[in-house]
């Protein structure tokens, strides 16, 4: 039995040494998923290939360890990272993905930012789609008070309005972001609402404001080596540029922008490049290179318009995919988790029977005590059922005494009863008797008055016998 109990807690022990070596080694793994998504989310602007890359190896290291939140952050990232790879259908899948695993962790920030990037992937070409994904998002950041995230946000409305040509809603957003980032001393985001705020000014004709602003985000962008960011403000001062005439510096300012566009890969803002030359070149009246650089666009175009049905195709059968990979992870997430529960109620159970163990045990000491006592208990018990046998008995001698002497006053009472029912009434009738001859004047006054102190005298004896009677024990019957 010893050996026994000696085996078990040595099994018990180790095996509570090895789930805690589990749980530290998750959670490295899980700082480390965490650590990689923060790196690919930083390199989305530089260097959107290696944001891919490096979604992918969190995600793969997520998913060994059952993460959903470090699963749905990859692919979160790996959706941005798609989106300046001007890749929207695997961007979208990606996003689909996100919100299933943030759902599934109970993650409401997640899923704000998820919506809010997919508001941004429907930005440029369905701007109502868009407004219902940012407004989805301002709703969740709102409930859950994400200041950074509702600034983010208004960016994002406001660059909605501005492509709907609500020119002052843009502005507001915009203005309000700006302050929001300032008091966050978000500088990536103070850049971008300094670039918002410029093409505004620039499309209300606000020229010498916009080309401050402009200028302003050009080289702050440039301090933190954000090539995207460089790329689109350059396009906007090249427009700017261009409007008043100045084409030398329109030049300069497209070459440098056509250099970052190349950096980023964006095949969108590279086709917006070619557009921005020709209306440059056309400008100067320098029509063979307008021609050519028209040329290039109607190639661009051509390509797209031919895609387009296959784009479409693609995106189901990318749909359907990705509802199939949903569907797997989640049945593998069930496997992780029924595996997680079975390891620890084993751990329980095991728990369980060791107390078990224990208790068997105290209870065996206990129950030697107990039965001791008992015996004690036993032997008092039975003294005190003679003690009260003793004195049932007496208590029953005492009521049979207390019995007959009831029985005696009982008849006593009744021959009182009686007595006073017959002897006494008798005299108390006389004199009603005599009371009503008197006043009928049948009877003389002086033979009235002697024959009722004879029945007053009769009625006084009676009394004083029924007194002795009732102080008298001996007697049972009146006289």
């Amino acid at each position: 039995m010893k050996r026994t109990i000696t085996f078990l807690l040595l099994f018990f022990t180790g095996f509570s040494v090895l789930a805690k070596d589990l749980d530290s080694a998750i959670g490295n793994d899980t700082t480390e998923v965490i650590r990689i998504n923060k790196q690919a989310l930083d390199n989305r602007l530089t260097d959107p290939e290696q944001s891919a890359v490096d979604a992918a190896r969190a995600m793969a290291m997520a998913r060994k360890i059952g993460y959903n939140n470090g699963i749905a952050e990859a692919y979160r990232v790996a959706g941005i990272a798609n989106y300046y790879r001007d890749n929207a259908e695997k961007s979208f899948e990606n996003y689909l993905s996100a919100v299933v695993y943030f759902t599934k962790a109970g993650n409401l920030s997640g899923e704000a930012a998820v919506y809010n990037n997919m508001g941004n992937l429907f930005r440029d070409h369905d701007a109502s789609r868009a407004l219902e994904y940012f407004f989805q998002s301002l709703a969740i950041a709102t409930k859950i008070k994400d200041i950074g995230l509702i600034a983010k946000l208004k960016i994002n409305l406001g660059n909605v309005y501005n492509r709907k040509n609500s020119l002052h809603q843009a502005l507001k957003y915009y203005e309000e972001s700006k302050a929001s980032f300032v008091t966050l001393k978000d500088s990536i985001n103070i850049i971008q609402c300094l670039q918002n705020l410029g093409v505004i000014q620039y499309k209300l004709n606000n020229y010498d404001t916009a080309l401050s602003l402009l200028l302003e985000a050009n080289s702050a962008a440039k301090r933190y080596d954000l090539s995207e960011t460089i790329a689109s403000v350059d396009l906007t001062l090249a427009s700017l540029y261009i409007n008043q005439k100045r084409f030398d510096e329109a030049e300069k300012i497209v070459k440098e922008g056509v250099i970052y566009t190349a950096l980023v890969k964006d095949p969108k803002m590279d086709y917006d490049y070619k557009h921005t030359t020709y209306e440059l070149e056309y400008n100067r009246k320098d029509y063979a290179k307008a021609l050519f650089y028209l040329r290039e666009i109607y190639k661009v175009d051509s390509t797209t318009y031919k895609t387009n049905t296959s784009v479409q195709m693609k995106l189901i059968e990318a749909t359907r995919k990705q509802e199939e990979q949903r569907k797997e992870s989640e049945r593998a997430a069930e496997r992780q988790a029924y595996d997680r529960t079975k390891f620890w109620a084993v751990t329980i159970v095991a728990g369980l029977l060791l107390v078990v163990i224990g208790l068997l045990f105290g209870n065996v000491k206990r129950k030697a005590k107990t039965n001791a006592q008992l015996t004690l208990l036993n032997g008092e018990v039975s003294r005190q059922k003679d003690n009260l046998d003793r004195i049932n008995h007496h208590l029953e001698e005492i009521i049979d005494e207390r019995t007959k002497d009831l029985q005696i006053k009982n008849r006593k009472l009744s021959e009182h009863s009686s007595y006073l029912s017959h002897q006494i009434r008798g005299p108390i009738a006389t004199l009603r008797g005599l009371i009503n001859l008197e006043r009928e004047g049948l009877v003389d006054e002086k033979e009235c008055i002697a024959m009722m102190d004879k029945c007053v005298s009769e009625i006084d004896e009676k009394i004083i016998d029924m007194s002795d009677m009732l102080h008298n024990p001996a007697r049972t019957t009146a006289t």
